[in-house]
């Protein structure tokens, strides 16, 4: 990985505890261990901006008119979903 920008982080001593414990733990330096939290952060926030976005190309006429179409199979008896275990 390429050398970025340094940032001077303030954590508290618990949290740069509970962390460094992580990292060791985990076989890795407590910087990696940040950088990648904080890559999986924007991963999720982006993933979460990308299906709003996504959700507003839906058109519910045409998935009403998809799951209402004739023809196709009814579900097989392993298909259905039993709620009660």
């Amino acid at each position: 990985m390429a050398a970025g920008g340094n940032y001077a982080l303030r954590l508290p001593v618990s949290l740069k505890q509970a962390a460094e414990t992580v990292a060791r733990a985990d076989g890795t330096t407590l910087n990696q261990f940040i950088v990648t939290a904080v890559a999986e952060k924007l991963a999720a926030l982006k993933t979460a901006d990308y299906f709003s976005e996504r959700s507003k190309q839906g058109d519910p006429a045409a998935f009403d008119r998809f799951m209402n179409r004739e023809g196709g199979q009814p579900p097989a008896p392993d298909d259905l979903w039993d709620p009660t275990g």
